[in-house]
């Protein structure tokens, strides 16, 4: 295991840059997640880290060594891609010892290893069955597997869930979890996926157009987005985004006023979670149901506020209909106040 620090990390192809000076400091053991849309730079900066593209400028240590220049093979690491790589003609037990063979691992460890990561994964019975007679949920344990054997330093792993089914997803990424709790490698993780970033990371690096908008804990960034983009992608549904005015100290927009706010006068953006407001008599907002979705252990009630839509979470016996007006309560303590031009945070 070791830690991993990215040094002003940049990389450019000509005029266009894919990751901006990034600096980060990744623990010995740590589950970090590189989260973001595409074309954010995620998978940009795990690459360099793997070394399968070349860091235009900035350092690169694993366990406090620079790895720049070393080639990806003599970096101690494995990676475990979307697609899962296998080799079809070989069996799962073959694919898992494969590594092995390649970095010339004594033969008289092979067996061992392989049926080590093999029960790591619960793939054991399936030793013998070649990849297409796996379904896609099996095939990414073997994949996980054959990066398992190897004992890496880090492990990176580039959006794997992504071609596994909704019921595939939640069973493997329980898995992830639990594999990275018993291993207790480092981990860098990329996915666009916000509930895959909540669920398995100690730390979500939040980025866009190749630079870091937000490092913390899961709660952090929930609980106290940097901005309004954070605030945007994280959570689902998103934080409801509102743009109006505060006066002395009462927002005002379109269908919306709430007083109590401790900010400076003039434009704000207003932002605060579906769960956080509650159906009331006499709300700080009052408009008509937008769209109205049973979420099983709720209901979610949307409506119109100005041009945007606000999402407010509602028990679930409730049963509003299209058109009917409803009030919302929306109290000062729980409301988000970001800069109406950059949409930095502004509140406290």
């Amino acid at each position: 295991m070791a830690n991993i620090e990215l040094r002003n990390l940049s990389k450019r192809w000509g005029s266009f840059t894919g990751v901006q000076t990034l600096d980060l400091t990744i623990s010995d053991g740590e589950f970090l997640v590189l989260l973001g849309p595409s074309g954010c730079g995620k998978t940009t900066t795990m690459r360099m880290i793997a070394g399968l593209e070349d860091a235009t400028d900035g350092d690169i240590l694993i366990g406090g060594r620079r790895v720049n220049d070393l080639e990806p093979k003599d970096r101690d690491i494995a990676m475990v891609f979307q697609s899962y790589g296998l080799y079809p003609t070989m069996s799962v037990y073959e694919n898992i010892r494969f590594p092995l063979k390649v970095r010339r691992i004594p033969e008289a460890e092979h067996h061992d290893r392989v049926m080590r990561a093999a029960e790591t994964v619960e793939l054991t019975e399936f030793l013998q069955r070649k990849p297409a007679a796996l379904s896609g949920g099996q095939r990414q344990r073997v994949a996980l597997a054959r990066a398992i054997v190897r004992k890496p330093k880090v492990f990176l792993m580039d959006e794997p869930l992504s071609n596994l089914d909704a019921k595939l997803r939640v069973s493997t990424r329980a898995q992830i979890k639990n594999l990275h709790h018993e291993l207790k490698t480092t981990t860098i993780y990329v996915t666009h996926d916000q509930i895959e970033a909540m669920t398995l990371a100690d730390r979500v690096v939040v980025m866009r157009r190749g630079e870091v908008q937000q490092v913390g804990t899961p709660l952090e960034i929930y609980d106290r987005p940097a901005n309004t983009f954070v605030a945007s992608f994280i959570g689902s549904p998103a934080m409801n985004l509102i743009e109006g005015v505060v006066t002395a100290g009462i927002f005002e927009a379109p269908h919306v006023r709430i007083p109590g706010l401790q900010a400076p006068d003039g434009p704000v953006t207003l932002g605060f979670r579906a769960e956080d407001a509650a159906l009331a008599d006499g709300g700080e907002i009052t408009a008509p149901i937008y769209s109205m979705e049973l979420l099983g252990d709720s209901s979610m009630a949307t409506v119109q506020v100005g041009g945007t839509l606000v999402a407010i979470k509602a028990p679930k016996a409730f049963a509003g209909s299209i058109g009917q007006p409803i009030a919302a309560h929306v109290p000062a303590r729980i409301c988000h106040l970001f800069d109406a031009r950059s949409g930095a945070r502004l509140s406290a």
